[in-house]
């Protein structure tokens, strides 16, 4: 796949997570796809995976947007940096709604091969998420 294919396939995973489209998620995420991330309790592996961090996060931000600032590609990789904003007005873990907005930085890097997502590695500003909440001082 070119740099832009792959560029492409990292913007409609963001408009399919948002979504919850485990259709997609089953044709472009590989049954072996792995995400790095470690402000989450729980492994996300394959499609099914992904689709578990939608159902967990979803019902806590119903609002969220991904704003998607820039992409830098080589390879079989490609850099995305967004934000994301939302409205905290469900349970997070074991933290009650508090009504709060967020609006935090995130780097992702995704592996591609033969026109499927096989890695993720997530990096979120998640003490700037937990101020935002209120669950730590600011």
């Amino acid at each position: 796949m070119s740099l832009e294919s792959n560029k492409q396939l990292c913007r409609d995973y963001f408009t399919a997570f948002l979504a919850g489209d485990t259709d997609w998620m089953a044709r472009h995420i590989h049954a072996d796809f792995v995400r790095h991330d470690p402000g989450l309790p729980f492994e996300v592996r394959g499609p099914a995976g992904v689709a578990q961090l939608h159902d967990v996060l979803l019902p806590a931000f119903p609002d969220m947007q991904i704003p998607l600032l820039d992409f830098v590609a080589e390879g079989e990789k490609v850099l995305v940096r967004l934000r994301v904003q939302a409205t905290h007005t469900g349970a997070f873990g074991d933290m009650a709604a508090t009504g709060r907005k967020i609006d935090i930085d995130v780097l992702d890097l995704f592996q591609i091969r033969d026109g499927v997502l096989i890695e993720h590695w997530a990096l979120l500003d998640n003490l700037g998420m937990l101020k935002q909440l209120g669950a730590l001082p600011a």
